[in-house]
């Protein structure tokens, strides 16, 4: 018989052959050791269990698949082929997929990352930040045709219909999807004027919301220099977004109710805080009322010197300034308000806002009124003080009383002067308030209300047809128009 001599590579090879042939693909179960990951991206590592081990390879394409990172140690069940290294003679394991054994790969994956931020610190709530009290524009980063868009928008239109939405659309699940979101994130960071985030989409299973999983997603997060409010799913949903957001929302709607107060809510808060600081002026100066009667009790004066006349001049001076300067401030301010709720707003004005016109005028009467009253009141008391010291001598005391006296005068300007300052700065910022929730601040900046010829406003394309004539409000003046062409949808404008 003629011996059949193979060379290296010839045995090589068909070894090689017999291996494919014999052993196509399958499946493999082992533990993980001798992990390797060069800067190439493979995977080398050895697959072992109690009695033998073989060499195993993931290679970068193939890894992108494995949702999980691997460790040594970790319990797998690979999927793939024999391969014979001719170099080397040896063969080895080419995984194309690969599985935990025991938890998910989804669930697997999900914990290793929270375990991961955990430890940076990036739930801490020391690093959460509240969220504005009164933001005017919201950035919100979802799909443009989900259901969860059209909810966030219903609600803040309903409870208070001036902000500003600024709406970022990306694709909310699939394999892109992290990479937009982070994208239109860095896009809003760019908005100096930008208050708050919303990121969310709807309800959906693990693989659906899997994009809010994402590394990438979570570290965009966490850099956004203005509060962010995760809103993914429904109430029992979690994500790793929910986790480092500065806030969670349980719903987009609850989301919407969270970020955006009611309208009417915002006005009494203004309405309250104009009585308490009425209250308080009031009550500062009857403190001070009781001082100078208290003092005025203490000594009682036979014929008042010059001293006394003139700080008496002096009081009345004073009283006559302080009610003078009061009473040019808050008609003044009394009539920035009316001139601010005459001009022409977006809406018809609401009850509130009349209610708190009416509000405004009856406190100012009742101020002046209060003023004339505490006038005549220290008046009278001066007088009676005045008697009183005419009818005694006490002449030891009178350079005594003198001294006092010029203090309390010192004492009474400066306090008048101060609590007029602090009522005008108070005065002021609840007047800034009120300006800044009116809608002409949303005209001012370029944008325009339009209105059907019966003045009901338009807010949505259908309410219109080719033809109708129509009005626009601007901030100054407004516009005669027709209507040439009517869409109904836009998906790409931003609102």
């Amino acid at each position: 018989m003629e011996r059949k001599v193979y060379t290296v590579s010839e045995l090589t090879a068909s070894i090689k052959a017999a291996l494919e042939e014999h052993f196509p693909m399958f499946w493999v179960e082992g533990e993980i050791s001798n992990l390797r990951m060069p800067g190439s991206g493979h995977a080398y590592f050895t697959l072992k269990d109690e009695g033998a081990q073989i060499s195993a390879v993931l290679f970068r394409g193939r890894g992108r698949r494995v949702r999980f990172e691997l460790e040594d140690g970790m319990q797998v069940m690979a999927f793939g082929g024999l391969d014979l290294y001719a170099a080397r003679g040896q063969y080895q394991l080419v995984v194309e997929m690969m599985e935990p054994k025991g938890l998910g790969a989804l669930q697997l994956a999900f914990e290793q990352l929270k375990r991961k931020l955990e430890a940076e610190g990036l739930f801490d709530d020391g690093r959460k930040r509240p969220l504005p009290a009164y933001p005017r524009v919201i950035g919100i980063v979802t799909s443009p045709t989900g259901a969860a868009i059209r909810d966030m928008l219903n609600i803040i239109g309903r409870r208070f219909g001036d902000l500003q939405i600024l709406i970022t659309p990306v694709r909310v699940q699939g394999d892109e999807a992290p990479g937009e979101i982070v994208q239109a994130l860095a896009h809003l960071q760019t908005i100096v004027e930008l208050d708050v985030i919303i990121v969310g989409r709807g309800g959906g299973s693990i693989e659906d919301l899997w994009a809010f999983n994402d590394e990438r997603v979570a570290r965009a997060l966490v850099a956004c220099r203005v509060p962010v409010i995760s809103a993914v799913g429904h109430e029992t949903d979690f994500t790793i977004a929910d986790f480092v957001a500065d806030l969670r929302a349980p719903t987009p709607s609850g989301a919407a109710e969270l970020v955006v107060r009611e309208k009417l809510a915002v006005i009494a808060t203004l309405v309250d805080l104009y009585a308490r600081l009425k209250q308080a002026i009031a009550a500062e100066v009857e403190a001070r009322r009781e001082r100078v009667d208290y003092l005025l009790r203490r000594r009682v004066l036979t014929d008042p010197s010059r001293g006394l006349r003139d700080l008496h001049r002096r009081l009345d001076d004073l009283d006559g300034r302080l009610k003078q300067a009061i009473g040019a401030h808050v008609s003044t301010q009394g009539e920035r308000v009316r001139s601010l709720l005459r001009r022409r707003v977006l809406t018809e004005p609401t009850r509130a806002l009349r209610d708190l016109h009416r509000r405004l005028e009856e406190l100012r009467g009742r101020l002046r009124l209060g003023l004339r009253a505490n006038q005549r009141h220290a008046s009278h008391r001066l007088a009676l003080a005045t008697s009183a010291l005419r009818s005694r001598d006490p002449r030891a005391a009178v350079e005594s009383a003198h001294t006092l006296l010029s203090q309390l005068r010192g004492r009474l300007a400066s306090s008048a002067a101060h609590q007029a300052k602090t009522s005008r700065a108070r005065f002021a910022e609840a007047v800034g308030r009120l300006e800044s929730l009116s809608p002409l601040a949303v005209l001012s900046r370029g944008y325009g209300l339009t209105r059907l010829a019966s003045g009901e406003v338009v807010r949505s394309a259908t309410q219109v047809m080719v033809g109708d004539p129509l009005e626009i409000l601007l901030h100054r003046g407004a516009l005669g128009a027709r209507v040439t062409e009517v869409r109904e949808r836009d998906e790409r404008h931003q609102v």
